[in-house]
């Protein structure tokens, strides 16, 4: 299976993510409006590839004959769940300039837990997932 697309995609995300810290370092009531249209389109990129990772990734992965990495992959979409969950939650709050100008440390805490949740997961199928995948 070729997963360059997904690759490809982590990479835009992660722009994305450095976009939004660049503006929330500017200050995220001055930068409202902005934070909240990197926010909404940082949300298109995200669920495309949750949903691509849905219908192609996880069940393809899951249907390979390589026990190991069958398991992984369904070890992965359970935990995708909570995160995507997490996210699209996120997403959903501070999707709004008024909503950020009025609570600006509350859009840090959060962002900085659901952003490092999706981080790190990127970087473990990255490094764990992907090459699995990519071997067999």
């Amino acid at each position: 299976m070729n997963i360059d697309k997904f690759k490809h995609e982590h990479v835009a995300i992660l722009s994305a993510i450095d976009q939004l810290r660049t503006l929330a370092r500017s200050g995220v009531a001055a930068q409202a409006q902005a934070i909240a249209e990197q926010v909404v389109a940082m949300s298109g990129l995200v669920k495309l590839h949750l949903a691509v990772e849905q219908r192609v990734l996880y069940p393809a992965v899951q249907a390979c004959g390589v026990a190991r990495v069958a398991r992984l992959g369904r070890q992965y979409e359970t935990e995708m769940q909570g995160i995507a969950g997490d996210y699209l939650a996120f997403a959903g709050r501070w999707n709004t300039a008024v909503r950020l100008a009025q609570e600006p440390d509350a859009f840090r805490s959060e962002a900085n837990l659901v952003l490092h949740a999706l981080y790190q997961r990127m970087r473990r199928e990255e490094t764990e997932l992907y090459p699995a995948v990519e071997a067999i």
